[in-house]
């Protein structure tokens, strides 16, 4: 019996690194890249609610009082102002309305009205051969991080990381948006240099975690949303990539723990080059014990990497954010912190 047992298990140690290099060769040939048209006056915008619920029907107003001054329509999903619990509809409803609102040939693009927690949820009901075959730009952050990669990774589809419906729509924001959606510009994203009456920058700093430049596509989003995906079907070959992150209301421990995983995972030992955005109500709380800073766990995981890398892009839950395309080949110089785009991401 402790013989058989014995080679039992020797039978399992050998068949283990077979199971762990199956599941790494799981990541399919990456499909090409397709750019979504661009967007122009008069273009119909399909707004969907794949996380959250919509609560505020004053919100609507809102969006559509926004998408008019940038001269667009709007047009709501079937399912838009769905409620589930904190879902905004069922999984399936959620999921039909982004197919619907990618085979509409009346909609140019999809805007979700919030994030909140459900995209990962509905990766597995997507149409993804229909998306493909029906580019259009989705615009969207935060949740919606976990569309705006599986659609990049599953079809090819460039994705934009921006304001959703119930973003600060300021003028930085909607400068941005402009310039990469609709005039098709390959932009220099570049923090606000503002002082106001300060002697020095106090606001939107660049931090240097390592210095240096390097190109490759932008991919990333929200830490938590990218975290919880680890492991599934619905993740890029990370390979020469930049990636991005931001985050909010994460305690530093936490952060420190997702970072781990993406370490764990491999993630970190194949990007290119790294950006952090920001982490809004991250801070270590006071009293109690100590704890690490974000700026230390950044520097942890990341300056062993030796990659060009940096913190404080306009990227986030902030009021002023930059419009980041998900597999646009860019440029970052993470001495002064700029993001230069090497092509339009629309055509």
């Amino acid at each position: 019996m402790e013989r058989r047992h014995f080679l039992k298990q020797a039978g399992l140690a050998v068949a283990a690194p077979a199971v762990l290099a199956s599941a790494s060769a799981r990541v399919a040939e990456a499909p090409p890249l397709i750019k979504p048209p661009r967007l122009k006056a008069g273009d119909t915008v399909g707004i969907v609610s794949p996380a959250n619920a919509m609560f505020h029907t004053v919100d609507i107003d809102i969006l559509e009082e926004t998408l008019d001054a940038l001269g667009l329509k709007m047009k709501l999903a079937p399912n838009a102002l769905s409620r589930y619990g904190y879902f905004g509809g069922t999984d399936d409803e959620r999921a039909s309305d982004v197919n619907t609102m990618f085979a509409d040939p009346d909609v140019a693009a999809i805007l979700p009205f919030r994030g909140g927690w459900g995209c990962n949820r509905i990766l597995p009901l997507l149409d993804y051969p229909a998306i493909q075959q029906n580019p259009k730009a989705l615009i969207g952050y935060s949740d919606i991080t976990g569309l705006l990669v599986a659609l990049y990774a599953r079809t090819g589809l460039v994705t934009f990381h921006a304001p959703s419906g119930m973003s600060t729509w300021n003028a930085f924001t909607a400068d941005y948006l402009r310039r990469v959606l609709f005039d098709a510009e390959a932009v220099t994203m570049t923090n606000p240099t503002d002082k106001g009456d300060n002697l020095a920058q106090v606001e939107n700093r660049i931090q240097t975690i390592t210095p240096g430049i390097v190109q490759g596509p932008l991919v990333g989003g929200n830490l938590t949303v990218l975290s919880a995906l680890m492991g599934s079907d619905y993740l890029p070959d990370w390979s020469g990539h930049i990636l991005f992150l931001e985050d909010i209301g994460e305690a530093v421990y936490r952060i420190d723990r997702m970072m781990t995983q993406l370490k764990l995972a491999g993630v970190l030992d194949q990007i290119a080059g790294f950006i952090f955005g920001h982490c809004t109500d991250c801070e270590p709380n006071s009293g109690g014990y100590a704890s690490l800073t974000l700026e230390e766990v950044l520097n942890d995981h990341i300056k062993p990497l030796g990659i060009p890398a940096f913190r404080g892009a306009m990227i986030g839950h902030i009021r002023d954010k930059f419009t980041v395309p998900v597999g646009i080949a860019a440029e970052m110089n993470a001495d002064i912190g700029t993001i230069r785009l090497m092509e339009s991401a629309v055509i």
